[in-house]
């Protein structure tokens, strides 16, 4: 059984705009257009898209928050939007911008509520919040007011309260949002662990890309509502065109490198910037460079995974322009 699937879901709301300087007109507007996808037991999901593409919808609908205008909707088997307490045994939901914790409380009394919440039985949630403050390193601030928490603390927090009740989903939204190098590295390996050792199913949704390319194996492109592309990030790659880029440092400056196939895009003294179009042999490429240059040092780089994003935008948007 796929742990989460969406078929051809829409949703709409009523927006109201001034028409005039008392007047105002109703308009149905579609949040998500005819989306379809489907997650399998143990995978790690990017769900990407600009603000406004649709991402949050999703993810309340997926949470039984909203119910679809049209479509169906099913996590771990049971529709959302009218079987969520049965849901919520088995799905963890974190919102990077929100917490689930109880502000004035310590945090280990605020998963102490939240154990009661799920019901989960004290030699369970002894060992599961031990396991989680191993993972997690919770111990120095257990006994710390959450108020006084900073943010990576917090949301390392939030991440245990979500976990508890030991769901079989776990549903992200922008969880490293606002922290630093270091919380953001112990999130991502925690998550990392729960996914390959647990196999817990993860869906995130983010603007940090890094996450992205550390943790997910599968990305799912939504803009304007509508799953803009599926699949892995080197698909990505052949689908927006992607070149390659080879770096070569000279043993002394010369002029641009000229090769079948392959474009000098930059020369700066000794070192030149060559693209390479993603059918090129770059092995053959580094070889006929070496046959006539002194080369000191050479390096093969990838378009990164924020540039792909805004060139497929970009390709939408062109698609959906009208045409003159």
């Amino acid at each position: 059984m796929r742990m989460i699937e969406v078929e051809d879901v829409t949703k709409s709301f009523t927006v109201r705009r001034r028409t005039g300087r008392f007047r105002r007109s109703r308009a149905r507007v579609r949040a998500v257009d005819g989306v379809s996808f489907g997650v399998e037991p143990g995978e790690f999901v990017g769900y990407l898209g600009p603000n406004g593409a649709g991402k949050s919808t999703t993810i309340k609908m997926l949470t039984g928050i909203l119910t679809p205008s049209t479509g169906t909707v099913r996590v771990c088997g049971l529709d959302p939007s009218r079987q969520r307490t049965a849901l919520a045994r088995r799905l963890g939901v974190v919102f990077g911008q929100r917490t689930t914790l109880w502000w004035d409380l310590p945090l280990r009394d605020s998963l102490t509520l939240v154990r009661h919440l799920y019901r989960v039985e004290a030699a369970a949630f002894r060992s599961r919040l031990a396991e989680l403050t191993a993972l997690l390193e919770l111990g120095p601030f257990l006994d710390t007011p959450v108020r006084q928490l900073s943010l990576g603390q917090r949301m390392r927090g939030d991440l245990a309260a979500a976990l508890l009740h030991d769901p079989r989903v776990l549903v992200l939204d922008e969880p490293t949002i606002g922290l630093d190098v270091v919380s953001k590295a112990t999130v991502r390996g925690f998550l990392e662990r729960l996914n390959t050792e647990r196999g817990t199913t993860v869906l995130l949704t983010t603007h940090d890309l890094g996450d992205i390319e550390r943790l997910c194996r599968r990305v799912m492109i939504v803009d304007h509502g509508r799953l803009a592309y599926d699949g892995g990030l080197a698909g990505l790659r052949d689908v927006v065109g992607a070149d390659r880029q080879l770096v070569v440092d000279l043993a002394r400056p010369a002029p641009p490198i000229t090769l079948p196939g392959v474009e000098a895009v930059r020369v700066d003294g000794p070192r030149q910037w060559l693209r390479l179009p993603r059918e090129a042999n770059a092995a053959a490429v580094v070889a006929a460079v070496a046959e006539r240059h002194e080369v000191v040092d050479i390096a093969l780089r990838e378009t990164d995974i924020e540039e792909l994003v805004t060139r497929l935008y970009g390709r939408a948007r062109d698609d959906r322009a009208p045409s003159r």
